[in-house]
């Protein structure tokens, strides 16, 4: 820092001692905890012994700002030297194993890992092999040094930075020029542009040419015909099966299908100011008429139908309010406080409204019908072959896994004619969660898979929470259960993946009878395709409705592609990542002589892919179990290095861990980095890729990927809307195209 800056920061320092210290100026050990804001006290003494000098049991301003002034403007053996000083905790002036074993234990603790007790053993002896030179049996500051050395990122970034209270504030940098000014920003929006700009333009046209003459009428009249054009719409916006089958026509490259959900968001608000205005103009004309001899009063207006008021015999003002309250009703339980926050179930009900609705338009409009004919009659041929779909015969769920973090593994029979492509979702109805409630997943397996459908469902709502609790209880399950995952596997030489992340799988549930590799014991039916009779266990039964297509579409027509998941949203990536692996082996080839294997070129007309970037972002450790046996697989198919470089290339990374520009962290990352050097296997997944702590920094991972040059390179991600702006901003920067799954 500069002395200006130094000075400043001297300043915050003192101020936010004094906020803490009490009237004696000082700071006790449960003060210094609540600033320090760390997980676990280990550090919080460590540190705070090493603070204390004088070893009066407080720590005092002139103590304090000489740690804060060693740590930040100490040269680097000064910080070495407290690193080393943090470890040594019997204060010998070595470190034994025990206290390498003490401190990394509370580095894992601190970081949210929990490895079993002899993989800590592992930990330390690889650790403490490294660093004791000599074989002395201790670690000395010279060896810590110079084992540090061999780390320059640790080097590099040696400090504290544990505490938001003691340490600088940063620095002020200046504002960037606004996004919506970069012409990176409009690349990813143009289609959208366009549709809004035409929309716009049309709403405009169709106000205009029916509000003549001036008045309030005729207000009413141009709000009367825009809101026929935009009821209409909102059934367009949403025949899924149509959006499907235009995603594969020219039509994709023009329309911003992507942003369909979006769209129908934006027309569902502007119909209610339309709403809005045409029952105000209305009421105001009326209020207007009202001062004439023998008009009828308002009252009698809203709630009496009389001939000559409009609509199906005279009943427009009735109508009229009807709609006025299911919409504000549907508005607001669509609204993402209510979707998001575990009610789900109370927006579905409210939308399915919308056939009310449609009535009372036609009751109310003369006109309304012209519009809707189009869209509504597609939308009933879309529910008919849906109906048709659904009730032609149930499916069977063959097998269920519990998996960690609540996430519910369904293993369902793929009906004989059922076709869809990598990312695609489906609607799945359990009538024994719920009779008449469909809701929406990701089909997590491959199309390649011909016998089965995964989904992973996590539970974050009523209706995933029952599912969960519902396969747990073991009145759920059939009185003589027979192991079907074992049927199963016998079918699954074929299919590798679902190998892979049934035999990893495993149960939180105690008291769910499961077979050695953690699936639920169900029913002893085949998984044929062919449906069970329902006499054999009737909560396995199922239907499905799709399936409907997203903008993962989009990736293997992609020379360079980014795959970003946040949590549960790796589940389209798994169908996609699968399904590569299966075009990839299909592609590689053999020498019968020598053995030596190659792949050929992965472009054709069906997939242009060069390069794959998997980038999987989790809170903790837990949430990796989801998908680590298929991930495990995935690396199996790569294990020999391409003469072009590797094809997939994996990048995990765990928000919860400390990395190596943290004190608490930097031995465990240190250990962790060692031991997946001897043993080519990550601690924490059990992959081959190591698992990085922290979240990622994009600029240096989308700088990697400019720098490889493999193509035009396109970003899907699905996570959090969040995380979405963070790497839309990044992808903006780089020119990069972003698509995003909503879910």
């Amino acid at each position: 820092m500069s002395a200006a800056e130094d000075a400043e920061w001297l300043r915050w320092v003192r101020k936010q001692f004094g906020s803490i210290a009490g009237q004696d100026k000082e700071i006790d050990l449960e003060g210094f905890k609540t600033a320090l804001q760390v997980k676990e006290p280990f550090f919080a003494e460590r540190f705070f012994a090493l603070f204390d000098a004088d070893g009066s049991g407080t720590i005092s301003l002139e103590e304090l700002l000489k740690a804060l002034s060693l740590l930040v403007h100490g040269s680097e053996m000064d910080k070495l030297r407290f690193l080393f000083q943090v470890y040594d905790v019997d204060g010998s002036g070595s470190i034994d194993p025990d206290e390498l074993r003490l401190v990394l234990r509370w580095c894992l603790r601190e970081s949210a890992i929990a490895l079993p007790e002899e993989r800590l053993t592992d930990l330390t002896l690889a650790l403490f092999e490294a660093a004791d030179k000599d074989h002395s049996g201790s670690i000395t500051f010279e060896e810590l040094r110079e084992e540090l050395e061999r780390f320059p990122e640790v080097m590099e970034n040696l400090t504290i930075s544990a505490s938001s209270c003691l340490k600088p504030p940063p620095p002020s940098e200046r504002r960037p020029r606004p996004r919506c000014l970069r012409r990176a920003f409009w690349r990813n929006r143009g289609g959208a542009l366009r549709c809004a700009g035409g929309y716009a333009g049309l709403n405009l046209a169709l106000l205009a040419l029916a509000a003549r003459p001036a008045g309030g009428l005729a207000l009413a009249r141009g709000c009367g015909h825009c809101l026929n054009l935009n009821c209409a719409l909102l059934a367009a916006l949403m025949l899924r099966r149509c959006l499907t089958w235009l995603r594969a026509t020219p039509v994709a490259k023009v329309l911003p299908l992507d942003q369909h959900v979006l769209f129908h968001q934006l027309v569902g608000y502007v119909v209610l100011v339309l709403a809005a205005a045409h029952t105000g103009a209305h009421i105001a004309n009326f209020i207007w008429l009202a001062q004439q001899d023998g008009h009828p009063t308002l009252a009698e207006y809203l709630l009496r139908a009389q001939p000559g008021m409009g609509g199906l015999w005279g009943t427009a003002s009735q109508t009229g309010l009807a709609l006025q309250v299911l919409l504000l009703a549907m508005a607001a339980f669509s609204s993402p406080c209510v979707r998001r926050s575990g009610h789900f179930e109370v927006f579905y009900w409210t939308h399915l409204s919308y056939i009310s609705v449609w009535i009372l338009l036609i009751l109310h409009g003369p006109h309304f019908w012209k519009w809707f004919v189009v869209p509504g009659c597609l939308f009933v041929l879309e529910k008919v072959l849906g109906l048709a779909w659904r009730r032609a015969g149930g499916l069977r769920i063959v097998e269920v896994n519990l998996l960690p973090s609540k996430v519910t593994h369904l293993v369902i029979e793929r009906p004989q004619f059922f076709h869809y492509k990598p990312g695609d979702y489906i609607y799945l109805n359990i009538p024994a969660i719920a009779s008449y409630e469909w809701h929406p997943f990701t089909i997590s397996s491959a199309p390649e898979q011909q016998d089965t459908l995964w989904l992973h469902i996590r539970s974050l709502g009523q209706w995933t929470t029952k599912l969960y609790k519902h396969f747990q209880q073991p009145g759920s399950l059939s009185p003589e259960p027979k192991p079907l995952s074992r049927s199963l596997r016998a079918r699954r030489p074929r299919c590798w993946a679902q190998e892979g992340l049934c035999s990893g799988a495993g149960s939180d549930g105690g008291s769910v009878a499961t077979d050695e590799d953690g699936a639920v014991q169900l029913t002893s039916y085949k998984a044929t395709g062919v449906a069970a009779p329902a006499e054999q266990d009737p909560s396995s039964e199922c239907y499905i409705d799709g399936p409907y297509g997203t903008p993962t579409r989009r990736i293997f027509t992609s020379e360079h592609a980014v795959l970003i998941g946040a949590g549960i949203g790796i589940t389209p990536f798994a169908s996609i990542l699968q399904s590569i692996m299966y075009r990839y082996r299909r592609r590689k080839q053999s020498c019968p002589s020598c053995h030596y294997s190659w792949c050929e070129d992965l472009r054709d007309e069906e997939m242009m892919l060069r390069k794959v970037d998997f980038i999987w972002i989790n809170r903790d450790q837990k949430h990796f179990e989801w998908f680590v046996s298929l991930l495990t697989k995935l690396e199996m198919e790569q294990a020999e290095q391409e003469p072009g470089g590797r094809f997939l290339e994996m990048h995990m990374y765990m928000t919860s861990a400390l990395g190596k520009h943290d004190m608490k962290g930097i031995a465990l990352q240190m250990a962790l980095d060692l031991l997946a050097a001897k043993e080519q296997r990550d601690s924490i997944t059990g992959l081959r890729t190591r698992t990085q702590p922290g979240r990622p920094d994009w600029s240096k991972v989308f700088g990697k990927v400019a720098e490889e040059k493999k193509g035009k390179v396109q970003v899907f991600f699905c996570g959090s809307p969040a995380l979405a702006k963070v790497i839309r901003v990044h992808c903006e920067r780089f020119g990069f195209l972003f698509f995003n799954e909503h879910f």
